[in-house]
């Protein structure tokens, strides 16, 4: 038996958990490969699937159970630290808090399943104020299926290879370097996909600045406004409620349902509350491949407008009608 083989037999389920562990708290080192090998073992019998699988819910279970305490507490803090260090920014707040919308704690099902929603998936449940025995029962269900799926899918590999003793000596011979390869095709993969993902973002991203002074200059010449559409989820608003002067709110995955709602004839301008504005962007894409041409994601979100000091609107439910608030918000935000 090679070495590297024989140490991770001799210490297979202690790798599994902290491995397992290290990426449901966060970083992005994919565990999917080590679920393989641990399956693909289990067929010669070195490797118990069964106490694989408690090592991955004892994992899941503390990971988990921290993030949801901390959503609970901190909310949308949280949520935006872990999508800063997840892989899948591009995707990650928005996607997760649409399927929360649409299927509630049934989420946590498949949750593990999804890059990105894996990521933020407890702390989201916290922010909604699941209990937490209903969140327990769902996560470890959730994390039951996704660990018995590769698990399985190594035992069904290593089964097959067995009946062929030259194949699976080749393969326990050769197994660190494929399983360095996955790792490695993994991380490259997903470098790719997000930096390609970034360059179109920078490339489209309008500055609050300008923002600003065009909302300024159509004021004074009289011309018609840019056309904001707040993309943040209704979560997003329990820390400020407050949109962009004129916002109005559609959900990012309604934006493709109401595209006839949206101006050709003047600038759009999408915000969010994600890291790096990737809902407003992945919107913004979309909307130009259904002939909106003249729409950009507002660089820094909600929060980059804020912290510039520009104004902010109570929102009225009326479909693009903002007004200023009672105690004259945008004197205050303007000295602040």
């Amino acid at each position: 038996m090679p070495i590297a083989i024989g140490f991770f037999v001799g210490h297979a389920y202690a790798i599994l958990f902290v491995w397992v562990l290290v990426e449901q708290l966060g970083l992005p080192v994919p565990s999917i490969p080590l679920l393989l090998a641990a399956g693909t073992l289990s067929a010669t019998h070195r490797v118990s699937a069964s106490s694989a699988v408690l090592a991955v819910l004892a994992a899941c279970l503390i990971s988990d159970s921290t993030w949801f305490a901390l959503g609970r507490r901190f909310g949308n803090r949280v949520i935006r630290l872990l999508c800063r260090m997840s892989m899948e920014a591009t995707t990650c707040v928005a996607r997760t808090e649409g399927y929360f919308s649409r299927r509630g704690p049934e989420t946590l099902l498949f949750a593990k399943f999804v890059p990105g929603l894996s990521t933020v998936a407890a702390p989201i449940a916290g922010q909604t104020g699941m209990s937490y025995p209903r969140f327990l029962l769902y996560d470890l269900s959730g994390s039951l299926v996704w660990s018995l799926t590769f698990l399985l899918a190594g035992r069904f590999f290593g089964d097959v290879a067995k009946r062929s003793q030259g194949f699976f000596g080749f393969l326990s011979h050769f197994a660190v370097v494929f399983f360095v390869l996955m790792v490695a095709g993994f991380f490259v993969w997903r470098v790719v996909k997000h930096r390609r993902f970034l360059a179109r973002v920078r490339e489209m991203r309008l500055e609050p600045g300008e923002l600003k002074a065009m909302m300024d200059e159509a004021a004074l010449d009289g011309s018609p406004q840019p056309y904001i559409v707040d993309l943040r989820h209704p979560l997003d608003y329990q820390p400020d409620p407050r949109v962009l002067p004129g916002a109005v709110r559609i959900g990012p995955d309604e934006v493709a349902r109401h595209a006839e709602r949206i101006p050709r004839d003047r600038d759009v301008v999408l915000y969010c509350s994600c890291p790096s504005e990737e809902s407003s962007a992945k919107v913004a894409l979309q909307l130009h491949r259904l002939g909106i041409t003249r729409v950009r994601p507002l660089r820094g979100g909600f929060d980059g407008w804020k912290a510039a000091g520009y104004p902010l609107f109570e929102y009225v439910e009326e479909p693009g009608i903002a007004v200023p608030d009672a105690i004259g918000t945008e004197t205050l935000l303007g000295s602040a």
